[in-house]
């Protein structure tokens, strides 16, 4: 079960990734409102990305009390 959150985390990872090589497209291109559009967006992605991760730690780390109960 704690895989599935860790799949996402890792999917919004890949999100927050995507939007700052976006940014930096639009950066070389001195296409800069678009950039600081996509760097924005990458930063929520990023605090998103942070928060799956940090919620599937916690997640893992209770499924492994719960087991370590149960032997």
């Amino acid at each position: 079960m704690a895989k599935g959150y860790h799949y996402r985390a890792a999917e919004l990872h890949d999100l927050a990734a995507h939007a700052h090589r976006t940014a930096a497209t639009h950066h070389d291109k001195e296409d800069h409102m678009t950039g600081h559009e996509f760097s924005k967006q990458a930063m929520e992605h990023s605090a998103k990305a942070h928060e799956a991760s940090q919620a599937a730690a916690q997640k893992s780390a209770e499924l492994a009390k719960q087991a370590g109960k149960k032997s």
